[in-house]
């Protein structure tokens, strides 16, 4: 079976999408279209801005929700997906490649997911770190024992994990992690503690609006990053992707799970290879692409 994975944030860079607006009648209309819905032009910024623009998670997210679903909107007929994952905001993109969601519906919400988020972060200084080289359960432990806020965020791959809470908790678990014999331990530039309990103020707002719109049977199973488990019931689907912004991304399961049962070849939909090189890292033997 063919699998398609979406990327998340972090995979962004100037210029993403350029080739697709200059030699695609239909990417240019998409992307024209977001900039309305937007109400400012995301473009500009994607094609011509500064790192520093792309790095605001307002910018980031729809960015790189745009350039993974209008490429898979440009391969037309040719885009045929068994089973679809996304890694965090790459699961929004998933849901309109299996159309749960529409082109619309989805941006708008990851729109309000970029805007919560980001004001969550203002509102609590936070941030996230990546520990290698040490086993999920010996993370999971050391954590829990931290007074702060302090808690696993991407179970990314075997001996990868990325910790997510407040600066003081990050700092602690960074120093423990390391003296228990991690190979790094290394804190990551991003805004604040994704899929921690300190987005609880972002679920509250992205619940309302995912309650509001409008989700359709799937053409193949999402498999969601909070049960890493295959989903294709609007409800259940919607539910997982509220419970997500404060949940851990079990990325390492997903792919254990889509192999199991049937995949035969993971493509990359987006920006960036970063999926893929996970892919590799949890099984060599399957073949990766990128479209």
């Amino acid at each position: 079976m063919k699998a398609y994975v979406f990327p998340g944030q972090g995979a962004q860079f100037v210029g993403m999408g350029k080739d697709l607006y200059d030699n695609s009648a239909e990417a240019k209309e998409l992307f024209e279209k977001a900039n309305e819905i937007l109400g400012f032009r995301i473009t500009d910024l994607m094609f011509e801005g500064t790192p520093e623009d792309l790095k605001q998670t307002k910018v980031t997210q729809p960015a790189i929700f745009l350039h993974s679903v209008i490429l898979a909107k440009v391969n037309g007929d040719d885009f045929k997906p068994e089973m679809v994952a996304g890694h965090s905001l790459g699961e929004f993109s998933a849901l309109v490649a299996n159309k749960s969601l529409s082109f619309e519906d989805g941006l708008v919400l990851v729109s309000k997911r970029a805007m919560a988020m980001q004001a969550a972060c203002e509102a609590e200084p936070s941030t996230m770190a990546a520990i290698i080289g040490m086993d999920d359960e010996v993370v999971e432990k050391i954590c829990a024992e931290i007074d702060e806020v302090v808690v696993p965020a991407n179970y990314n791959t075997k001996g990868q994990i990325v910790i997510s809470g407040s600066m003081q908790g990050i700092d602690i678990a960074v120093e423990k992690l390391t003296e228990a014999g991690a190979r790094r331990a290394i804190k990551l530039p991003v805004g604040g503690a994704f899929h921690s309990p300190l987005m609880m103020p972002a679920k509250e707002e992205l619940e309302k609006a995912i309650n509001e719109t409008k989700f359709s049977v799937p053409i193949c199973p999402v498999y969601q990053n909070v049960t890493a488990k295959a989903s294709s019931a609007p409800e259940e689907i919607k539910q997982n992707l509220v419970l997500q912004l404060t949940a851990p991304v079990k990325w390492t399961q997903i792919m254990q799970n889509m192999i199991a049962e049937g995949a035969g070849s993971f493509t990359e939909v987006g920006p960036g290879k970063v999926l893929q090189g996970l892919v590799k890292k949890i099984d060599r033997k399957f073949p990766t692409s990128s479209l």
